[in-house]
């Protein structure tokens, strides 16, 4: 009895564990790879409340050739909001890094994947996971023949 409840609760787990690595593996980097991303240099025509899928940001200069992190990092400690006053004893910093950065001759780059690719990708990921669960049915079919010959 305590063998079959072993083996049992070890499939579940397994099962569990590869279901959980495939799921992270296409979230987090397979599922950005099924169409090339397109490519913004304005993030925020975007709007706050689009669900496209940032593949990756970044940065180039004024010669056109991409920024390190620490070349931003280092301009942006120049940045000084301006100090707005907002009411009779309280005020507010008020400034667009971004705007700085162009000022500064700096463009931030995106590349992303966009809402309505949404159903081609749903097609895509459905393709392979079936193509993936057929080919380990038919391997286990095999394994089982092999072993009952």
């Amino acid at each position: 009895m305590a063998f079959a409840a072993w083996t049992l609760a070890a499939f579940a787990i397994g099962a569990l564990a590869v279901y959980a690595g495939l799921a992270f593996t296409t979230t987090l980097w397979l599922r950005q790879h099924y169409l090339a991303p397109l490519v913004t240099s304005n993030p925020g025509a975007l709007g706050p409340g689009n669900a496209a899928l940032p593949v990756s940001r970044w940065y180039t200069g004024p010669n056109g050739k991409p920024a390190s992190q620490a070349v931003i990092d280092r301009l942006l400690q120049g940045f000084q909001p301006p100090v707005t006053k907002v009411g009779p004893n309280s005020f507010e910093k008020f400034g667009d890094p971004q705007q700085f950065l162009a000022q500064h001759g700096y463009t931030q780059w995106m590349s992303y994947q966009p809402a309505s690719r949404f159903w081609p990708f749903q097609w895509i990921e459905s393709g392979w996971l079936v193509t993936l669960s057929l080919i380990l049915i038919a391997a286990t079919i095999w394994l089982v023949r092999r072993r009952a010959a």
